[in-house]
């Protein structure tokens, strides 16, 4: 389900964005201790884009999807490990098939806290997947707490979830994992990245429920 703020004070949020944001959320809400999820618009130049407005490229958005967990389960270094595992951060503007500025990867983290990770994140993984053979990282990261979200239209929220959805999601995973870095330590057990981990291909090849932990043990 998708909520609006306030959340309860014991969650924290966050929003990114990897390409299509249908798959993207998918990935999101399915993880165990993810409370909420949502898609929508940001780092763009006008208040309440449409999607229409969005796709034109006019408006500066890119697609986005927020999400809402509890730290207690899942931790922050979790969900930037299946971010930055779930698409190429390398693209531009672009993600597989899909190019404009509304694919574009970006993070637009909450709070000083987030983005400090966010940054330890990015350095670790463009070790690695230059490594790999892959070029810089394209990803915008916006500053703490500076950027409005826009919720996407309704028939966007929990696509994949909707009977006769279409099964589609643009991102690329390169198949590169995340490196150790001070800082992001993973609250999830190995087992989970594993067996439900992004895989190069495609992010939506998995049953729409989310993750239980005890399916973990």
């Amino acid at each position: 389900t998708y909520e609006e703020e306030p959340f309860p004070s014991n969650l924290e949020h966050c929003v990114f964005g990897s390409g299509c944001f249908w798959g993207s959320e998918k990935a999101a809400w399915r993880m165990p201790g993810v409370w909420s999820s949502s898609v929508g618009y940001a780092g763009g130049f006008t208040p309440n884009p449409t999607y229409e407005e969005v796709c034109s490229g006019q408006t500066g958005h890119t697609e986005v999807y927020q999400v809402v967990w509890d730290p207690e389960i899942v931790g922050f270094a979790d969900i930037l490990r299946i971010f930055w595992q779930s698409h190429d951060p390398t693209q531009g503007m672009r993600q597989g098939n899909d190019s404009g500025t509304q694919y574009r990867s970006a993070l637009f983290p909450a709070t000083p806290e987030q983005h400090k990770l966010v940054l330890a994140s990015k350095e670790a993984y463009q070790g690695a997947l230059s490594k790999a053979g892959f070029g810089a990282i394209t990803t915008e990261i916006g500053e703490p707490g500076a950027t409005e979200y826009y919720f996407a239209e309704g028939y966007h929220q929990q696509y994949l979830a909707k009977p006769g959805s279409r099964p589609y999601c643009s991102a690329q995973p390169t198949g590169v994992a995340m490196p150790e870095y001070a800082g992001g330590e993973c609250k999830l057990p190995e087992k989970y990245f594993e067996k439900y981990g992004p895989r190069p291909g495609c992010t939506i090849g998995f049953p729409n429920e989310q993750v239980q932990m005890d399916e973990l043990k």
